[in-house]
């Protein structure tokens, strides 16, 4: 049994890295066969990665035709952002903060500054995000952000790419680092949210375009 829950933890982490790399993008249909060719393992791993994704609401099931990248949608990104935006919050208040993390946010945000194109600022922007709440020792919460981030990481990947948009998120970014520096959790979570509602609003205009 264990075997069989490493190869399907396996597969999923690999479909997720497939996704950040830009290799899966929404609505891409998921070839089981050709799955179980590349990482050498027979379907029935793949199916039961493939069924957790659907839970997440990540992949999504049509009959008949098989398993997709679940496509993006208005009224699933101003769900997603505000659920989002309140567990990290809560992530971020019963965090506790120590000078090797707040040295790592720091670097993060120059990663962010210094990316070379969209998918590696988008990528660098949603590592700040976790570094922000890694320290939340909650298992459950972490495995529903993580899911929940990975829908995130797809309107993201489709939507952001003008990097003069990130110019306003910098300094949320900025004042999010020095309000922990001060001890004011508080204060770091209100521009958190904030800085979650400014790309919803943002995302959920680009929807309404197309």
């Amino acid at each position: 049994m264990r075997y069989k829950v490493n190869l399907r933890d396996e597969v999923r982490a690999y479909l997720l890295n497939q996704m950040r790399e830009g290799q899966l993008n929404a609505g891409d249909s998921v070839n089981l066969a050709a799955l179980a060719r590349k990482l050498k393992v027979s379907v029935t791993p793949i199916r039961e990665a493939l069924t957790q994704l659907q839970q997440s609401q990540v992949i999504e099931a049509i009959p008949n035709r098989g398993f997709f990248i679940k496509e993006l949608s208005h009224d699933e990104a101003k769900n997603l952002y505000e659920i989002v935006a309140q567990l990290e919050v809560l992530a971020l208040e019963e965090s506790t903060f120590d000078a090797e993390t707040l040295a790592a946010l720091r670097v993060q945000q120059q990663l962010i500054q210094q990316a070379e194109n969209p998918l590696e600022r988008i990528n660098a922007y949603m590592d700040f995000h976790h570094l922000l709440t890694k320290n939340y020792h909650n298992a459950v919460a972490q495995q529903i952000l993580g899911d929940l981030k990975t829908r995130v990481f797809l309107y993201e990947k489709a939507f952001m790419s003008d990097e003069t948009f990130y110019y306003n998120s910098d300094s949320q970014h900025e004042a999010i680092i020095s309000a922990i520096e001060e001890d004011n959790l508080p204060s770091a979570a209100l521009v958190l949210k904030m800085n979650w509602l400014l790309v919803q609003d943002f995302i959920e205009k680009q929807l309404v375009v197309l």
